[in-house]
């Protein structure tokens, strides 16, 4: 059956047009109630037993998981931002005088410094692929894939305005040269099918507080099952084995425990974080990610099928994604301009370079698309 508007399940009020969780999405009610209940738990903390430090963080490991394609989220750490698991990705590869790390122009900072740090560490060199004028993103990258190239690091779409790579393609040339392969999924995961096991990525970066509904400061960070071993960025207690048993935490030990979970940033179990994170990746399950793409894409062919009558340019539909769009605006107009005038009208979207960023969810109506081209009907015909 086709997903209706869940817009009865947020706070949202009816004059407000809010088509921007590309930016960060609304807490469904339910995801704030557990938030909320599980901060409250501190009010009791006599109440707060060993066993809260480890199970909620293996609810939530393992919905991820589930999520992406791989059911039981040993491959998952809890991180805290998409720059601790790019620093991750970043600490196990090396990039020698000759070899290069590939990403996008324009690419999201966070998967760009940690590779800056890389190549002057190393010696190696960062190669960023210039925006293709035909706006192929996947051919541009593939055309320099060779056998310089030490590690890929694209996302799914790009973060300003939505264009695609197709990172099936780009994983299977990076394999074919023994190059990493690192997918920046933020602007992608909860909003779109994603399987780790067709794409056999070696990192991949999801975030809570965008497409998945969750709280800021919760990430995801799934890594193939060779690279599980590394060396994590810290230290910490509850990462060894043996550490929820509280009475014996001085019987250090260097064994760690198993899968991902060495990676975990320090203090996971963040005690309202993680419930309301639990609460949003169950809210993505109902639904169901196909679902969520499909009503994702009727609102954005009506946006983008609107935008062209009115003389605005949007990517061809092979090269853009179902659920983030940049709408590029006639020359003479100035983007933040335009962002102010939809901003006054209560239409919330973003401003990203030369482009209205414009992202649907499952709480928009055709209603809030209608008035966004109806604002930008009228600035336009100025």
């Amino acid at each position: 059956m086709p997903l209706s508007c869940q817009r009865d399940r947020f706070d949202i009020p009816e004059d407000v047009a809010y088509l921007n969780s590309a930016y960060m999405s609304p807490l469904p009610r339910s995801v704030y109630e557990a938030g909320r209940d599980g901060l409250a738990r501190k009010l009791h903390p006599w109440e707060i037993g060993g066993s809260d430090f480890f199970d909620p963080v293996e609810a939530l490991r393992e919905r991820f998981g589930r999520l992406v394609g791989d059911g039981d989220g040993e491959g998952t750490a809890i991180i805290p931002s998409a720059s601790y698991g790019i620093g991750i990705a970043a600490q196990a590869v090396s990039v020698p005088p000759g070899r290069r790390i590939v990403v996008l122009a324009g690419q999201f900072p966070s998967n760009v410094y940690p590779w800056r740090a890389v190549a002057e560490r190393d010696g190696g060199s960062v190669h960023t692929v210039e925006r293709p004028a035909d706006g192929d993103w996947t051919a541009a990258v593939l055309s320099t894939i060779d056998e310089t190239v030490a590690v890929v690091a694209v996302p799914p779409c790009h973060w300003s305005d939505g264009s695609r790579v197709d990172v099936q393609a780009v994983g299977e040339a990076t394999r074919r040269v023994g190059a990493t392969f690192v997918i920046d999924g933020i602007q992608w995961i909860g909003a779109a099918p994603f399987d780790v096991t067709e794409i056999r990525p070696d990192y991949v970066i999801g975030a809570a507080y965008k497409w998945l509904f969750g709280p800021y400061s919760i990430c995801y960070l799934w890594m193939a099952p060779d690279r599980r071993d590394g060396e994590p960025l810290e230290y910490g207690w509850q990462e060894r084995a043996r550490s929820d048993d509280f009475a014996r935490l001085v019987d250090y030990t260097d064994e760690l425990r198993p899968g991902a979970r060495r990676f975990d940033v320090g203090e996971a179990s963040n005690f309202a974080l993680t419930p309301a994170a639990i609460a949003g990746l169950d809210f993505v399950a109902e639904l169901g990610i196909e679902a969520i793409a499909h009503y994702c894409a009727d609102l954005t062919e009506r946006l983008l099928e609107g935008a062209e009558a009115i003389g605005l340019v949007v990517a061809p539909e092979h090269l853009r994604s179902a659920h983030l769009s940049g709408l590029v605006l006639p020359d003479g107009l100035d983007p933040d301009e335009v962002g102010r005038h939809l901003h006054d009208a209560g239409v919330y979207v973003s401003v990203r370079g030369t482009s209205i960023r414009v992202s649907t969810h499952v709480y928009n109506t055709t209603d809030d698309v209608d008035r966004l081209l109806g604002v930008l009907t009228e600035v336009v015909a100025r």
